[in-house]
């Protein structure tokens, strides 16, 4: 499995354009789009439903904090003129004339009110959005959990985890960020647009209609240059993920790198594909960059028609000087909304892809669920394959009818070559997996009628590939069986061979774990699964070459655990090295699915066939070989 490439990247919107300058309006970088995007839309607004009171609340403090602020320019104009008309008064002599500062005074009282209002209103918003949008977002994400634990095993084997991890990490905080800031700026958009109109109009629909003319040019320009720049994006976007690879590959395995000594050709295929990034990066910023001059030319030219249509208007007295100011004002704010509600676009967008991945997680087929049965079972061990077939693809057959009988107490080994069929036999036991022909029994009852939880409590594992989680020796080994004591957790270790070791680290049994368990052996990591599974005194053990990864010395310790573990229990031994086995009641040879050959140790050797090849493939090479003689 490749690791993940990293975190989905949101490229940066550009700033405000059009009027007065900025970046490109409604131009980004070409983002993920759903499938279904109206379908998405109703299931994601239906988590909203107890809500409805709380975002009727947001959306008129949303319009309100948004008509306070677009009120302010009105009054600042009305400022400017007091001001313009107190001092031309006074420059001409007129009697009684000059500012009237009272007025002035009042109209900044005002000002501050409306900004102190419209920052509160603002403040209501957000405050009850977050508490709406991180409510909504746990209530996914636990959902998402409860499906996941329901979920086969083989939806696992189908899917990377990396894929799985995305959707419950990435894709969370994708649709987190957008409900918690788009949802109420697009709003916000709505209500500044229509209301810097409407203001805009109040003053002078001439110039309203000047201001409105560079809008399709702005449109025109932004969307001729962002057809060009999609494309350079999106070569960035690949060279950025063919660098990261490497990258993370070249670190990963650094020291395979250094052993082979292709340090300088990572190093030159490190500047390729830096120099590719570099150029596809520098061109998507040039053409990107030509938005800000360009707007500001439009820009500027709507200046131009606003202060000579203004300048005409003022002379007529058909405005007020004061009116230009203002209507300059509510002309920069014209072409904010636009970008606004043009990036809040491609959020939403990129949202409802992540939430269309979240929902179809939700979507998949659950595990069966199980007939009732009595609260617990008391397996002796007696286990079964009664004409069992099992294949994972329709047109691959892996097992056909096979038969075994493993009696209470006994210990089974499993060998064959790769692919053979091993660990499929160990997913049938555990109902990973069910059997499509035959059955499974547990001292006589087809595994099939027992619920999965019930019927794994009758089995312990002792895997090759150790799990760990990060926290301390003692709840790790206490993993085992809940509820468990000190006392108990303690003889585990001791059975298991682990104490001695547990001791000798600085804090014990209260020593940390990290999320890896690197700061303890393979070894000793191995040590204590067998403690824990000897803490769950299972009837039924299940080992999968539970020392293929340690060294001699501690192989042997991990053979007196692992008798220690098997003594009175039914075991199933997957086996690589055949010297492991040779004590076992019963060795199953697999090939292609099915049991060729089975009996003991001496039995099989003496037979000659599939066991003896494989024993003298691992041994008699090395002159190692105690078969016996004819």
């Amino acid at each position: 499995m490749s690791a993940p490439r990293g975190p989905r990247r949101r490229e940066p919107m550009g700033g405000h354009g059009g009027f007065g300058g900025g970046g490109p309006m409604g131009l980004a970088m070409p983002v993920e789009k759903p499938k279904n995007a109206k379908g998405t839309t109703l299931r994601l607004l239906s988590y909203f439903r107890s809500s409805v009171p709380l975002l009727t609340v947001i959306f008129l403090a949303a319009i309100a904090s948004t008509a306070f602020s677009i009120w302010s320019p009105k009054i600042l104009g009305q400022a400017t003129t007091i001001l313009f008309q107190g001092f031309l008064a006074k420059l001409r002599h007129i009697p009684g004339g000059g500012v009237d500062f009272a007025k002035i005074q009042s109209l900044v009282l005002w000002l501050v009110a409306l900004y102190l209002l419209s920052s509160i209103f603002s403040w209501v918003q957000q405050y009850l959005m977050a508490g709406i949008a991180q409510r909504t977002v746990y209530g996914i994400r636990r959902q998402v959990m409860d499906k996941l634990t329901r979920l086969p095993v083989q939806f696992f084997d189908a899917h990377p985890h990396g894929e799985i991890m995305s959707r419950f990490v990435n894709d969370f905080d994708n649709i987190s960020t957008t409900l918690q800031q788009s949802l109420t700026q697009f709003v916000t958009a709505i209500v500044t647009f229509v209301g810097v109109i409407v203001m805009m109009l109040t003053i002078s629909p001439l110039m309203t209609l000047a201001v409105a003319l560079t809008l399709p040019l702005s449109f025109v320009v932004t969307r001729s240059i962002a057809r060009r720049s999609q494309t350079y994006f999106l070569e960035r976007q690949q060279h950025l993920g063919d660098l990261n690879g490497h990258v993370e590959e070249m670190f990963t395995g650094h020291l395979i790198v250094r052993a082979f000594g292709h340090e300088e050709r990572s190093i030159a295929q490190f500047d390729r594909m830096n120099e590719d990034l570099a150029e596809s990066t520098w061109k998507a910023q040039y053409v990107t960059g030509i938005i800000m001059p360009l707007m500001n030319v439009i820009g500027n030219l709507g200046y131009v028609l606003v202060s000579v249509i203004g300048g005409i208007l003022v002379v007529q007295r058909a405005i007020q000087i004061g009116d230009i100011q203002a209507f300059i004002q509510y002309a920069r704010q014209f072409s904010q909304p636009i970008t606004q509600l043009a990036s809040i676009s491609n959020s939403i967008q990129s949202t409802l892809a992540s939430a269309e991945r979240v929902f179809e997680l939700l979507d998949e087929n659950e595990e069966p669920i199980d007939a009732a049965v009595p609260a617990d079972v008391a397996a002796t061990g007696h286990v079964a394959f009664d004409g069992v077939a099992f294949r994972y693809e329709p047109s691959r057959p892996l097992i056909e009818q096979m038969d075994i009988d493993v009696r209470s107490g006994e210990t089974v080994a499993i060998v064959g070559p790769t692919g053979a069929g091993k660990t499929t036999l160990v997913n049938l036991l555990m109902r990973f997996y069910d059997v499509d022909e035959g059955r499974i029994l547990l001292d006589g009852r087809d595994i099939r009628t027992l619920p999965r939880p019930l019927l794994r409590r009758q089995f312990g594992m002792v895997l090759q590939d150790t799990w760990l989680f990060n926290g301390t020796i003692r709840d790790n080994i206490a993993y085992g069986r809940e509820g468990a004591t000190r006392e108990e957790v303690e003889a585990a270790a001791r059975a298991a061979h682990a104490d001695h070791f547990i001791r000798t680290l600085p804090h014990g049994y209260d020593t940390e774990l990290n999320e890896e368990a690197s700061n303890i052996s393979q070894g000793q990591r191995q040590l204590l699964t067998i403690a824990r599974a000897l803490l769950a005194d299972p009837p039924v053990l299940i080992l999968d070459e539970a020392t293929s990864s340690v060294d001699t010395r501690t192989e042997i310790a991990i053979q007196k655990a692992m008798q220690e573990l098997m003594a009175g229990r039914t075991s199933f031994v997957i086996a690589h090295r055949l010297s492991t086995i040779r004590n076992a009641d019963l060795i199953l040879v697999m090939q292609h699915g099915r049991v060729v050959e089975q009996g003991r140790h001496d039995d099989l050797l003496r037979r000659g066939g599939a066991y003896h090849d494989l024993y003298q493939s691992q041994f008699a090479g090395a002159g190692l070989s105690d078969e016996p003689a004819s």
